[in-house]
């Protein structure tokens, strides 16, 4: 499982330069900048100490959804709870959680918000969970690069060991492919995707494990099987 760190627009090269070093310090490589400042300056890689290649590296979007629609599974990072998203977990729980879905999920993005702002109600829509740091004080705000260090440690604990490739099967999909097959039926159902319900399942879609993955996949099949089923057979009644 690859993970990519995603900055939406950092306004100060020093957090870009120091999250590249918290990053390659537990062994990631991936960074990826969304309308940032000049990441490339003196004062970040002075930050950056020894990561500098991250920087050189770091690929570089106009907008979030550009910079994450090769993305298998998008974790957006919040310091409070808001009403855009019903569900947040502390990012201790990260791992168990990617862990469980197994093949499903080949590239993940974790996606920072603005030094000052955060995400935008809108950004945290268009991740697929929130996570957060817990924290023992009242004051819910930590620098960016910390806040990237504490999600790239809680991380690492993917690069302890070497994990098993699963075997891939010719009907393999990925949880991308998964939820697109479960829109699609709801859809067909008439749930409208502005409507609770339909957030409702789409979120608990996300947290499913590799096992409910696959009978999500069967169901899914078995769906389209029906829907091309009854398209054959009007069409050959439209031949009569």
């Amino acid at each position: 499982m690859e993970a990519y760190f995603i900055l939406v627009e950092p306004a100060v090269p020093e957090n870009v330069g120091a999250s590249a070093r918290a990053i390659k310090t537990m062994s990631f490589s991936n960074l990826r900048l969304v309308n940032p400042c000049d990441h490339l300056s003196l004062e970040a890689r002075k930050l950056a100490h020894g990561a500098g290649d991250i920087l050189l590296s770091a690929a570089v979007f106009s907008s979030l959804d550009k910079a994450t629609e090769d993305l298998d599974f998008v974790i957006g990072t919040s310091a409070r709870v808001r009403r855009v998203k019903h569900d947040y977990y502390p990012v201790d729980q990260l791992v168990d959680l990617l862990m469980r879905k197994g093949s499903w999920v080949k590239k993940i993005g974790i996606v920072f918000g603005r030094e000052e702002s955060g995400l935008s109600n809108e950004e945290i829509h268009r991740c697929d969970l929130i996570a957060y740091i817990p924290m023992a004080g009242s004051y819910p705000s930590l620098n960016l690069s910390h806040a990237v260090m504490i999600v790239a440690y809680e991380l690492s604990a993917m690069n302890n060991g070497k994990q098993k490739e699963p075997v891939q099967h010719p009907d393999h999909l990925t949880l991308k492919a998964a939820r697109t097959q479960i829109e699609t039926i709801l859809s067909s159902l008439g749930v409208k995707s502005n409507q609770t319900l339909y957030n409702r399942i789409m979120e608990r879609i996300n947290m499913a494990g590799e096992k409910d993955l696959h009978l999500l996949s069967s169901i899914g099949k078995y769906f389209r099987d029906s829907r091309d089923k009854k398209q054959e057979g009007k069409e050959q009644e439209d031949l009569l």
